[in-house]
């Protein structure tokens, strides 16, 4: 059995403990450990208080709860249904003619659909469509959620397991839907295939210009951005776009072949080591939101929750310098997906320096950043970090941020007054994330283990806070809550997914013509 450095009862900074916690509330939740011991507090969730938006949120959720919804059938035929639409919107909205919602490509589903005279969806009937269907993927999955928890329907997980592995076997033959990001990600592919560095060379400097098959199927305002995305990112591209070819719709099937054997890689590794291994599988391989925009969607989110929840899961091992080094290796290749997994480095040196184990922290972060280090200067140097700088600036719509642009364009709309807009944004948001990520933190219970918490809040909080926020950034929050007991944040990751997935389903502006397998 594998002995965790985080015990049960241990207690996080800051918590946990009456000379740290400052507050009755943990000072009466210690008492009530201490005289029942055999009712691990993990099983409940935490009592605290959120104010009137939470005690609201909790009448709503009752409400729901003693609905016929929140039954184990109900609540897997509502997730069944949004998937389902999801899936007939990327069936039939490229056949014959690409929509916002779906890049202009036909996989070997959607191109069976199209020879079949499947219906036609215009733009707007796509839009309904993705709109209802996200919103029953939201409730199906909080009703699955709330059936394990209160109603203890706990089916199989491995159960579970391999009817999500059906379900997506069939899913990444369908054209992705969602998100235009995949067809970058092939673009970016093809141009390290051919030996070009993608972190200079541009998708519209490809053979052929706009008429280029890959660079064709980009979104215009995304065809002269270079890849911000890792070397390990790159790599994978690569290896879509060799196998690929000419044929940007094989890189594309590739890429979410790849993302789907990671999304279900990340779930194994959860069901394994989750102390409840039935939520984790609800809440990471059934769980239809995700699904929708790690598989269906084809991001390399699916494969940063993959390294990510390895070096999770290995820092809580016994102290071992082996395991330091795993930890940090992990660590430098999740660095080398997505720059953002910077915040997991940060929640595993946490409690590192609360204990003041210096050396565990030197090895593994040592290992970590060398890793990253070699990775980048070997492969494409350090002037792949360089279009970071200019995504770091970016502002979407709807946030704070943007609402800020907006005030400020009306006030003053000089170039020098957005400039300076600009420049405050990137150096408020990350205090501002960092105050998010302490009160989420503190929203769970003390007795988790420190580093699954911390990676929770601070992956949430660079959600909320962030400039530029989309609903596959939420990949790495899931799967660490994914290995909490009950806890009130799960409505919130919910809603926030949920949300950013209605505002942000575009498949980007389709050209005339679309490509797919020849019949």
């Amino acid at each position: 059995m594998t002995v965790l450095v985080d015990p049960p009862h241990r207690g996080r900074p800051g918590k946990g403990s009456a000379s740290t916690a400052g507050t009755g509330r943990q000072t009466a939740a210690s008492a009530d450990y201490a005289a029942a011991p055999e009712a691990p507090p993990r099983l409940a969730e935490p009592p605290i208080t959120g104010g009137k938006v939470e005690a609201a949120m909790g009448r709503l959720i009752k409400v729901l709860a003693h609905s016929p919804l929140a039954r184990p059938l109900p609540a897997v035929t509502l997730s069944a249904l949004g998937l389902l639409g999801v899936a007939f919107a990327g069936l039939c909205a490229t056949a014959p003619h690409p929509s916002r919602a779906t890049p202009p490509v036909l996989l070997p589903l959607t191109d069976l659909a199209h020879h079949l005279g499947a219906p036609t969806l215009n733009s707007n009937e796509s839009n309904i469509l993705m709109y209802a269907s996200i919103t029953l993927c939201c409730l199906g999955l909080a009703m699955m959620l709330w059936a394990n928890s209160h109603l203890g329907w706990a089916p199989s997980p491995r159960k579970v397991f391999a009817a999500a592995a059906g379900t997506i076997a069939v899913l990444v033959n369908i054209s992705p839907i969602g998100s235009a990001d995949i067809a970058s990600y092939a673009a970016y592919g093809r141009i390290a295939a051919l030996g070009q560095n993608p972190y200079v060379f541009t998708p519209s400097q490809l053979p052929g210009g706009d008429s280029n098959p890959y660079t064709a199927i980009i979104n215009p305002m995304w065809r002269g951005t270079p890849s911000v995305y890792g070397p390990i990112g790159t790599w994978v591209q690569a290896l879509a776009a060799q196998i690929g070819g000419t044929r940007a719709w094989v890189t594309i099937w590739m890429l979410m072949i790849m993302m789907a054997l990671a999304f279900l890689a990340t779930g194994y590794v959860l069901i394994r080591t989750a102390d409840n291994p039935v939520r984790a599988a609800l809440m990471w391989v059934a769980n239809p939101l995700l699904i929708v925009e790690l598989v269906m969607g084809g991001h390399l989110d699916a494969l940063l929750a993959l390294t990510a929840i390895c070096a999770i899961v290995l820092s809580r091992r016994t102290k071992t310098v082996r395991d330091d080094i795993l930890v940090g290796l992990f660590v430098g290749f999740s660095g080398a997906i997505k720059i953002n997994a910077a915040y997991v480095a940060l929640a595993i040196a946490i409690p590192l320096l609360h204990d003041r184990d210096w050396p565990r922290l030197l090895r593994t972060m040592s290992v970590a950043g060398v890793t990253v280090t070699a990775l980048y200067y070997f492969s494409w140097g350090f002037g792949a970090l360089a279009p970071l700088r200019g995504a770091s600036r970016m502002v979407i719509s709807p946030t704070i941020w943007r609402l800020l642009q907006v005030w400020a364009q009306q006030v003053n709309p000089s170039a020098h007054s957005q400039d300076m807009v600009t420049t405050i944004i990137g150096f408020a948001w990350e205090p501002i994330m960092l105050a998010v990520a302490w009160y989420l933190y503190n929203r769970l219970s003390p007795d988790v283990p420190t580093v699954v918490a911390a990676t929770c809040a601070l992956t949430f909080a660079w959600v909320i806070a962030e400039s530029w926020s989309l609903p596959w950034y939420t990949a790495v929050a899931w799967v660490t809550l994914a290995l909490l007991p009950r806890n009130s944040l799960t409505r919130w990751l919910t809603l926030a997914t949920g949300a950013l997935a209605l505002v942000h389903f575009n498949g980007g502006w389709p050209p005339a013509t679309t490509t797919g397998p020849t019949p």
